[in-house]
């Protein structure tokens, strides 16, 4: 039996979930294959590396089977990749229902203004500060599900690698760099990540000096996806409840404070400049 087997195969899923229909069906069709290949449970556990009641748990769809899990189950039991057909959708039900709806905005989006005023934006955060900062909040995540939102933002990420990609615009206050979350080597490597995603074409970085004292920012984060149909979602922490709004009015509304935030931030140039001194300095 393999290390990872007695706490990692995969997440709990919710009955409530609008993906566990998803992932009972995936169990389903395990179980269905286990059991014309004529094998016992604690057999297929046994040869896939994986405990006896963790396959139940996948099984029944109380638990989301992992890549890994999928492909020595196709292995074992024949399946000729009916299995491992499903590694998509699991890997897209591990992730919390609020972060599979922002990846796939994210996803769909052809142009990100994105405006951050208390942390790092998730797309530009790297694991260790992901982990520290959600490591902060109360009440505490359990250590499950503290990795998992961790998988989550990481994998937010691939937008990134899109193409064509996506236009980023992003705006930092001058505080979210500089507050040490997580501890300094984990503020350094992330201020070095933010420099090496600053220089993709078609990424734009800006600072916002906290010296910059009358802005439209000051009620909160702000972010504007714009689509390829002309259509656009938004949001920002001091309007519209800090729902998401779609209503052009009101992504008017957003684009016109984000467009004075820009302004008055530095440019790309002396932001990339900024980040290296405060690097210097940390």
């Amino acid at each position: 039996m393999s290390s990872e087997s007695a706490d990692e195969p995969g997440w709990d899923v919710s009955p409530e979930d609008e993906i566990a229909p998803v992932v009972e069906a995936t169990g389903r069709q395990i179980r269905l294959w286990r059991e014309a290949a004529g094998m016992r449970v604690v057999e297929f556990g046994r040869a896939i590396g994986y405990g006896e009641d963790l396959v139940r748990k996948v099984e029944r769809g109380a638990r989301i089977p992992r890549a890994d899990f999928l492909d020595r189950a196709d292995d074992v039991l024949s399946a000729g990749g009916r299995l491992r057909a499903f590694k998509e959708d699991m890997e897209k039900a591990r992730y919390p229902k609020k972060v599979r709806e922002l990846k796939m905005l994210e996803e769909r989006a052809v142009e990100l203004l994105l405006y951050s005023n208390h942390n790092i934006h998730g797309l530009l955060q790297t694991p260790e500060y992901a982990r520290a900062l959600l490591g902060t909040w109360r009440p505490a995540y359990s250590l499950d599900e503290l990795e998992r939102m961790v998988a989550a933002r990481v994998a937010r990420k691939s937008v990134f690698n899109r193409s064509p990609a996506p236009e980023f615009s992003f705006v930092q206050e001058e505080v979210t760099l500089r507050r040490p979350v997580g501890g300094t080597m984990v503020l350094r490597r992330q201020l070095e990540h933010m420099l090496e995603v600053a220089q993709l074409p078609y990424v734009e970085f800006q600072v916002m000096p906290t010296s910059r004292a009358n802005h439209p920012g000051t009620g909160g984060r702000i972010q504007v996806l714009k689509f390829g149909d002309g259509t656009a979602v938004g949001r920002t922490d001091d309007e519209f409840a800090g729902r998401p709004v779609s209503d052009p009015r009101h992504i008017r509304f957003l684009e016109l404070r984000y467009g004075i935030i820009r302004a008055q931030a530095l440019t790309p140039r002396e932001s990339m400049a900024f980040i290296e001194q405060a690097l210097g300095e940390t």
